[in-house]
């Protein structure tokens, strides 16, 4: 009864306010006049060890945030490439007063959160327990731990998700980008590698800690419910000891754009989409007058959902899920970028789209100039929400020589853009004739189409080497879909010995981000599965089908299959497809491609494309599209089972990262009725 008449209040009293202001809810309202920001300035003070401390008292909540960073260039590591970041996974592993467990479940119990870099570090804690959580800080910056053994399992971790991303074509275009824009021989464009990372020892991570871990040109920056006396007296405490280093980094040799705008080709066969990355380098930086009027160009040109770039690729040509750009304005190395991924069967048209939004950035419309102004201004003051964002104005204040009043004049400045300024910015920042545009995909959709656009076209290896253009091999007139797969089927062991075959159980494991994934799969005749995927013992995801219907379960909950995997499944009767193929008019050869690195026929059915080695005749791979995404799979290391080859490495994209399975066993005619209830 009181919750009614609460109701009704609430509803009067709005029913007031309305016809007090004359609202019309036919009109959209117009913004109020800009705030006036106050952003409290940090109090400051440099120890003898170089450390400069910002101290920002904010009484609010109970909470303090801390952040370390050291101003100094990216290093290069040459040989021992992937130093830097298993000095970062080393940090925070124990000190030489607590080993890492104790450490860890000290940091946990006390509710903080801890983390480090290469050139810095992050703490987030409760003010009650700020002067123990910070002392831990402190040991782990002063007196680290580098454990030979525990190197070693960052070194392997490290190597698997190399090895992972071998075929994955963003970390591809990443590292090729950065290789072929600042040179593979320098700090912004090297990367480690196996052999790079295998010769890492834990002198080198203890050198480069001595070296660069240091409190030369730092600063500390302390936000939250704290008093500055009080901080000064715990960091001078307990950061004293942490000495400097008289090593000086070099400068970051000056990267230089294309001298004309060009292509930059990566063959990943393996790849469903291509990777776009558009981009070059400028010298815009924070401080920069034009610094505002670059912010609202990138934000009008890819800065979210409304952008042209995304409205463009993907809403008015369905090419992407999505299309961005970013403006870095990092004070050693600004650049432009504007990336996406498409389909491989549109990117030169992709390309095409991204040139002309390029060469149209330089104007605004009013209206885009409205909005973008007003979405800024309001990410700007929802972040003073934040704790962590005080601290990161009180650091660019001081790496990037900013005004004392940046910060307070920051929304003012937005609204004194102009479209003249915006232009002058984006001539500054967007080079259209001078960008370098990186594909990285399966080139044989798209070769010979990208290289009628009118640009330089160059083709590089995954580690940024010059190759020859991929070149498609013709496929013999006599080969046909019975031809390959009656070579497969030889290659296998014979039609005889794959009859025998009633049911096939597979048990195989991988290593996803250092943690033990496991995977048992049953097929059986009749279409009938089981899959089942664990991590840690715990299983994730379990689909079964018994032939007419199935569910799939994950994290507790068990759901029917959807009626299009039903009908899917049912299809697939036999556990060796390429029995149905001979006599499918759906299926077809379509030439010969590269995969898994071997020359392979490639034979397209509705929803699947197969690929057998020309030389061997076995299954190199395939690739599964369902409901518009692709899953490709590779097949290697065939060992003969029961009179039959089967692959011992599998290989499966799972959420844009290839996981490496090892198959343990293969079970023969083992299956039971009870594996798909």
């Amino acid at each position: 009864m009181n919750n009614n008449f609460k109701y009704l209040a609430a509803a009067i009293f709005l029913s007031g306010a309305l016809t007090a202001q004359s609202v019309n809810l036919n009109k959209m309202p117009t913004p109020g006049p800009t705030p006036v920001i106050n952003i409290k300035q940090p109090k400051t003070f440099k120890m003898a060890n170089g450390l400069t401390v910002m101290v920002v008292e904010n009484n609010k909540l109970p909470r303090v945030s801390v952040n370390l960073s050291m101003d100094r260039p990216p290093i290069y590591e040459g040989e021992v490439a992937g130093v830097a970041d298993i000095l970062a996974d080393q940090m925070g592993n124990g000190t030489q007063k607590m080993d890492k467990d104790a450490f860890n479940r000290r940091i946990d119990f006390l509710g903080a959160d801890l983390n480090f870099s290469s050139s810095g570090a992050t703490l987030n804690t409760l003010s009650k327990y700020f002067p123990e959580t910070f002392k831990m800080m402190a040991e782990a910056i002063t007196m680290p731990v580098f454990s030979p053994q525990e190197i070693q399992d960052t070194k392997e971790r490290m190597i698997e998700s190399e090895k992972a991303n071998e075929k994955n074509a963003p970390a591809i275009a990443s590292r090729v980008y950065n290789a072929l824009t600042y040179g593979r021989n320098t700090a912004m464009g090297e990367f480690y590698t196996e052999e790079s990372l295998n010769r890492i020892t834990p002198k080198d991570v203890q050198d480069f800690y001595t070296k660069y871990f240091a409190p030369n040109n730092a600063y500390l920056v302390v936000v939250g419910d704290v008093k500055y006396d009080q901080v000064k007296s715990i960091v001078e405490k307990y950061l004293s000891s942490w000495k400097k280093s008289p090593v000086t980094v070099p400068a970051v040799a000056k990267a230089v754009n294309p001298k004309t705008t060009e292509i930059d080709v990566v063959d990943v066969p393996s790849a469903v989409q291509s990777t776009i990355n558009v981009g070059n380098v400028h010298e815009i930086k924070m401080n920069d007058p034009r610094y505002f009027g670059a912010l609202i160009a990138n934000y009008v040109l890819g800065g979210g959902a409304e952008s042209r770039l995304f409205m463009n690729l993907r809403e008015k040509n369905a090419f992407t899920y999505g299309a961005y750009s970013t403006n870095s304005t990092y004070k050693y190395a600004p650049s432009f970028m504007a990336q996406s991924s498409v389909r491989n069967e549109v990117t030169d048209r992709a390309v095409a789209e991204f040139m002309n939004e390029l060469k149209a950035a330089q104007k605004v419309t009013p209206e885009e100039l409205t909005s973008a102004k007003a979405k800024l201004k309001g990410d700007f003051i929802r972040s003073l929400e934040r704790p962590e964002t005080i601290a990161r104005f009180a650091l660019s204040q001081k790496v990037q020589d900013l005004p004392a009043d940046f910060y307070a004049n920051y929304l003012r400045s937005i609204d004194n853009v102009k479209p003249a300024d915006v232009t002058a910015a984006t001539n500054a920042i967007i080079y259209p004739n001078g960008s370098r545009i990186l594909v990285v995909g399966k080139t044989a959709d798209f070769a010979d189409k990208i290289e009628k656009l009118g640009y330089p076209v160059k083709y590089y290896d995954k580690y940024a080497n010059p190759v020859a253009k991929p070149v498609a091999v013709k496929v013999d007139a006599g080969v046909t879909v019975a031809s390959v797969v009656d070579k497969y089927i030889s290659a296998v062991g014979g039609l005889d010995n794959i009859r025998k075959i009633k049911s096939l159980t597979t048990n195989a494991s991988a290593k996803v981000q250092g943690m033990d994934m496991e995977m048992k799969r049953i097929q059986a005749e009749g279409g009938k599965s089981m899959i089942d995927v664990k991590m840690m013992g715990n299983s994730v995801q379990k689909i079964v089908f018994d032939g007419t219907n199935g569910y799939m379960q994950a994290q507790g909950q068990k759901l029917p299959l959807p009626p299009a995997a039903v009908q899917n499944m049912k299809n697939q009767k036999t556990i060796f497809e390429e029995l149905t193929f001979a006599n499918d008019p759906a299926y077809a050869v379509t030439g010969i491609e590269k995969y898994n690195g071997e020359d392979s026929y490639v034979v397209k059915g509705a929803n699947t494309t197969y690929y057998y080695s020309t030389k061997t005749g076995l299954k190199t791979g395939e690739v599964k599209t369902e409901s518009g995404m692709s899953v490709p799979i590779t097949y290697s290391d065939y060992k003969n089972v029961a009179g039959v080859n089967l692959p011992y490495k599998i290989t499966q994209n799972m959420g844009g990262m290839d996981v490496e399975f090892t198959v343990k066993s293969y079970e023969v005619n083992q299956a039971t009725p009870e594996d798909f209830k």
